[in-house]
C-alpha cells in the first residue's frame, strides 16, 4: 500500500510538473500533430493528381476544390493557408445557430440588438420596433449578408461573446483548426482567420441542413420596412444571380460570398452537373470585382470536365461528433474541442493545417493539452488522496486551473 502510495504521489508530481506553463515540446508530444485532410494539403504550391488542364489564371492566394459526396479533395493551392474570411465566416455562424430557432418564430428586434453592429458594416436593413420571422432574419444574412440580422440572430441566441464561444466550438468539432473567430459577422477583426479548407468544411456541413440549403440558393426575397410595406433584397452571390456582368452558373447551388478592404474577395460556390456535387472556396485572387466569382467557374468547369479523372490529394474530415476521429486522435481532439476558445496565429502566414504550428498553433496546442493534463491531474490527485487517507498522509493541495482567454 505504501510503495502504491508512493507511485501515486509521482504521478500526481508529474502531472502538476505537466500542467504548470508547458513547453512547446511537452505539448508536442501531447497532441497528436496529423494533417487535418491529408499530408499534401500541408504542402505550398498547386496539388493535383491524375488530371491536367487546370485553369491557369488562377490568382486566388489560397483555392480547392472537392466532392461534396465522398469528400475527395480533387486538387487544391495553400489550402491551409490562413487568411482573413471576411462573410464567408457566415456559413460557420449558420452551422451553429441556424437549428436552434423555428424559421417561424418572430421576434421584435430592440435598439441594443443592432448597437454593436460595426461601422462600415453590410446590412439589410433591420429597424428597432420591427418585428421579424426566425426565416427573413436568415435571408438577410444569406441574401444580404447583412451583419445587422446577424447581430440580432447573436443576441436571440444569449449574446455576441456566447456566440462567438459557440462558433469556436463548432469549428473545433468540424476539425476546422486553422479557423479562429473573433465576430459572429466575419467583419475584419485582429486575429479573424480561416482557411479555404475551413471554410469548405463549413459549406459541405451547411448543404446538409435543407434550411441552410434553401436559403443561400434563394435569389430575391421581400422583406419587411415597417407596417404592411415590404422591400425586395436580391442575393450577392452574383453566380447565382448572374449580376454585374457574370452569367449564372449552371446548377448552381449556392453558397457565400464575402469581402472586405482588408480580406478582399472570398467565395465559396456549389454546383450539382450530372448528379455530381462539386464544392470550390477561392480566397484573395489578385484582382478584384469579379475575379472570384470567374475564377470559381473556371476550378467547376475543370472539375466537371478533366477534373473526373483526378485522384484525391486529401479529404474533407467529418465532425468529431460524427465519428470523424480515428481512435488513435481521439484524446487529442477532445482537448482541442475543450480548448475551443483559443486563438489561432494572425492573419496572412501560411500554414500547415497541423495542430503543431507556428506561434498561434503552439497557442491552441498549449491550451488543449493543458486541459487534457488538468483532467488527468484532477483525477490522479482524487486517486492518490483516498489512497494515502488510510496511512494518514497529507498531499499538497491540487493547484486550480487556469482559464483560457478567447
Amino acid at each position: 500500500m505504501r510503495e502504491c502510495s508512493r507511485l501515486s504521489r509521482r504521478a500526481v508530481l508529474g502531472l502538476t510538473a505537466a500542467a504548470l506553463p508547458v513547453s512547446t515540446a511537452t505539448a508536442a508530444a501531447a497532441v497528436d500533430s496529423t494533417v487535418i485532410g491529408g499530408e499534401r494539403l500541408a504542402r505550398s504550391g498547386v496539388q493535383v493528381r491524375g488530371a491536367s488542364g487546370l485553369p491557369k489564371k488562377i490568382t486566388a492566394q489560397s483555392w480547392l476544390i472537392a466532392d461534396y459526396d465522398s469528400g475527395d479533395v480533387l486538387a487544391s493551392f495553400n489550402a491551409h493557408r490562413r487568411l482573413p474570411p471576411a462573410s464567408t465566416l457566415k456559413m460557420l455562424f449558420a452551422d451553429t445557430v441556424l437549428r436552434k430557432f423555428d424559421r417561424a418564430e418572430r421576434y421584435t428586434v430592440k435598439d441594443a440588438d443592432v448597437a454593436d453592429v460595426p461601422a462600415g458594416s453590410s446590412l439589410v436593413g433591420i429597424k428597432p420596433g420591427i418585428t421579424y420571422t426566425v426565416e427573413q432574419l436568415w435571408q438577410g444574412v444569406f441574401l444580404r449578408s447583412g451583419n445587422d440580422a446577424v447581430h440580432v440572430l447573436s443576441h436571440m441566441n444569449g449574446g455576441i461573446a456566447r456566440t462567438v464561444a459557440e462558433m469556436q466550438a463548432k469549428a473545433a468539432d468540424l476539425q476546422a483548426l486553422d479557423t479562429h473567430v473573433v465576430s459572429p459577422d466575419g467583419f475584419d477583426h485582429p486575429g479573424q482567420i480561416s482557411s479555404a479548407y475551413d471554410l469548405t468544411l463549413f459549406a459541405r456541413h451547411g448543404l446538409k441542413n435543407p434550411d441552410f440549403r434553401g436559403y443561400c440558393g434563394t435569389r430575391t426575397a421581400d422583406f419587411p420596412a415597417g407596417g404592411k410595406k415590404t422591400f425586395q433584397i436580391q442575393n450577392t452571390d452574383r453566380l447565382l444571380t448572374g449580376a454585374w456582368g457574370l452569367r449564372t452558373y449552371n446548377g448552381l447551388i449556392g453558397v457565400k460570398n464575402g469581402y472586405t478592404s482588408h480580406a478582399g474577395n472570398t467565395f465559396t460556390g456549389a454546383a450539382t452537373r450530372d448528379g455530381r456535387t462539386l464544392l470550390v472556396t477561392v480566397m484573395h485572387p489578385a484582382e478584384g470585382s469579379n475575379a472570384v466569382y470567374e475564377q470559381t467557374a473556371a476550378l467547376l468547369d475543370w472539375g466537371f470536365g478533366r477534373g473526373r479523372s483526378a485522384q484525391a490529394v486529401g479529404t474533407l474530415v467529418d465532425p468529431l461528433s460524427e465519428g470523424g476521429a480515428s481512435a488513435r486522435q481521439a484524446p487529442a481532439r477532445k482537448a482541442v474541442r475543450a480548448a475551443a476558445g483559443a486563438p489561432g496565429s494572425g492573419s496572412g502566414g501560411p500554414s500547415t493545417g497541423r495542430l503543431v504550428e507556428g506561434a498561434g498553433g503552439t497557442a491552441l496546442l498549449l491550451a488543449a493539452a493543458g486541459v487534457l493534463v488538468m483532467k488527468k491531474r484532477r483525477r490522479a490527485v482524487a486517486a492518490a488522496a483516498a489512497a494515502e487517507a488510510s496511512q494518514g498522509a497529507e498531499e499538497p493541495a491540487a493547484q486550480g486551473g487556469g482559464r483560457h482567454r478567447r
